[in-house]
């Protein structure tokens, strides 16, 4: 069944938010809350919602730029105007947002909904639930918490690796070792790579975000996670033979890709723990996986700036400081392939028994109904064509004006 343009709305824009100030102390709780609150479709449902955290960056940075040339003075850069602004727009969107939240009756599908036959690529999905509390001791808890840290750590190592095209795609080392100083439209001119080839990350992180996670509705979440592995280890170790011999089309292409199942593992994921643990108390675990997300934001950086450095002592070239780190990546995909082959269907014993989720979703129903969070399904599919169409605009318009900004900055790396 597809999602209504209002289910889209609210985690959407929730995401998008959390993209635009990712340094927000709130940043977790509504990062978690609002991937793990669709599981039909859970591949695509949470790739759409997913694609706003990455939007949120698209749209955010252009638009804080915009608005700081429009305040600015001979006295004045903008800033205080521009945080003032953007804070409004926040509140007006994240109400917005939060009050599109639905809560459907305990027990409640879809019409015509069925459930998915364990089989091929839903070998995976369970029908049972797994308590958070029992998580910790679940083997497979920890396979899929070391895919994530391996995958997402390459991933932020090739970001971290991203200036290599400023080098100039150079065939042959500088021997001479000569200071060059560069004028005014020479610098212009890098910065404008970098930029360029920075939104051209961003568009393809965004794009695959709903890309891989709608593909592993297809392939299985484990098989998802394979080709994630298999083709970014064959991308990782091209690159330097790309970047080596001028390729720019082929380096660039990797990077893109890469980029893309970056992004991709990260809304792929919320889905592989719904089918591993059940949907019951999916967004507790995935809040507990993510702490893969924030090791691997200390093991990417920490290896590619040590091996840089490293690298540099031994007077090699700038150009080619990132070669080595490129095929210790590949290692770490490596990694994360032997991890996500050992997934197997979770063993029953660590399942709740009926009486223990029954009591697990009264205690949830109370909870709903105490703090009169959402209204009912009913109240959720009963939306007028008209709400459904400002919906869609709501996402629609800001996006598409985030990407058509996107597309001009990445249009200028390759004049």
């Amino acid at each position: 069944m597809l999602i209504s343009a209002m289910g889209i709305y609210a985690p959407f824009w929730m995401m998008v938010l959390g993209g635009c100030h990712r340094q927000h102390r709130g940043l977790g709780f509504l990062s978690v809350s609002t991937r793990s609150v669709v599981s039909d479709k859970r591949g695509m449902a949470t790739g759409i919602a997913i694609m706003g955290f990455g939007g949120g960056a698209m749209i955010g940075s252009p638009l804080a730029a915009e608005l700081m040339k429009y305040f600015a003075t001979p006295t004045e850069v903008g800033v205080w105007q521009t945080f003032a602004v953007m804070g409004v727009l926040y509140i007006v969107a994240m109400l917005c947002g939060a009050f599109g939240y639905r809560i459907p009756a305990s027990g409640w599908k879809p019409e015509g909904w069925k459930q998915p036959v364990a089989q091929g690529a839903n070998a995976m999905i369970t029908h049972g639930h797994v308590h958070v509390n029992k998580v910790w001791g679940i083997p497979q808890f920890w396979l899929v918490w070391m895919v994530l840290t391996m995958n997402v750590s390459a991933g932020i190592g090739v970001i971290g690796a991203s200036p290599m095209p400023q080098r100039g795609f150079r065939r042959k080392p500088d021997r001479c070792r000569r200071k060059i100083r560069l004028d005014k439209t020479q610098l212009t001119a890098i910065a404008g790579v970098a930029a360029g080839f920075a939104a051209l990350l961003s568009l393809f992180n965004i794009v695959g975000r709903f890309f891989w996670a709608s593909l592993s509705d297809k392939l299985g979440r484990k098989m998802t996670y394979t080709l994630f592995f298999l083709l970014g280890g064959v991308l990782y170790f091209s690159i330097p033979a790309s970047a080596g011999s001028a390729n720019k089309l082929m380096f660039v292409g990797a990077f893109c890709v890469i980029l893309s199942m970056y992004g991709g593992s990260f809304s792929t994921v919320p889905a592989y723990l719904a089918d591993l643990f059940g949907t019951q108390m999916v967004g507790a675990i995935h809040g507990r996986l993510l702490t893969a997300w924030a090791t691997a934001g200390i093991i990417g950086p920490v290896v590619v700036n040590y091996m840089r450095e490293y690298q540099l002592g031994l007077g090699i070239p700038r150009e080619q400081v990132y070669n080595q780190t490129m095929y210790i990546l590949v290692g770490m995909l490596v990694v994360g392939l032997i991890c996500n082959l050992l997934v197997r269907p979770v063993a029953d014993k660590y399942f709740m028994s009926d009486a223990e989720l029954a009591e697990e979703r009264r205690l949830a129903h109370d909870r709903a109904k105490a703090g009169e969070v959402g209204k009912s399904h009913e109240a959720f599919y009963a939306s007028s064509s008209l709400t459904v169409a400002l919906a869609w605009a709501a996402v629609g318009i800001p996006l598409a004006w985030g990407v058509y900004r996107t597309l001009l900055s990445a249009a200028k790396f390759f004049h």
